[in-house]
């Protein structure tokens, strides 16, 4: 599926091709939260990186998030987390331990996208307090990272876009 999407300031703007658009999963972790989500969570899509057009590269901000783990040394993420300088929207993440992925936030995606049959919150071990995670029919809750993989969970509800 064919996505096209900006930040808020419209200096950035960019198309890629989703296998994985559906935005199902609530990252609930400090990075994610921190940096791309004010609901206390981000969602990120699955993408195909070479797919990735951007008219306003020059207003690109890349940012590599320090992974803090009790017990372990501070580091840095390989992965670019890309915003805009201008206005600081997050617009997608890239690792290069994965190049052929890109994942593109759900926010900043101007397409509409579907919704989805089912919500994934993980990384809820971190969720701040003052978060309402729902929960009932429909919704799925992890403290850390569940077993299925973004593209794994598409392919069994049948949304899987080659």
């Amino acid at each position: 599926m064919l996505l096209k999407g900006s930040c808020h300031c419209r200096a950035v703007r960019f198309s890629v091709e989703a296998m994985s658009p559906v935005p199902f999963m609530r990252c609930h972790c400090s990075i994610c939260r921190k940096t791309a989500g004010s609901g206390g969570y981000a969602i990120n899509l699955g993408a195909h990186a070479a797919s990735l057009e951007v008219e306003g590269r020059e207003h690109l901000r890349i940012y590599h998030a320090f992974m803090r783990e009790e017990g372990q040394p501070e580091q840095r993420s390989p992965a670019e987390r890309n915003f805009c300088g201008e206005c600081g929207s997050a617009l997608w993440l890239w690792d290069p331990r994965w190049p052929e992925l890109i994942h593109p936030h759900a926010s900043a995606i101007d397409t509409p996208l579907p919704k989805p049959p089912e919500i994934v919150d993980m990384m809820l071990a971190y969720a701040p307090s003052w978060v309402d995670v729902p929960k009932g029919p429909g919704h799925l809750h992890f403290d850390t990272y569940p077993e299925e993989s973004l593209e794994d969970w598409h392919r069994r509800h049948g949304l899987l876009s080659e």
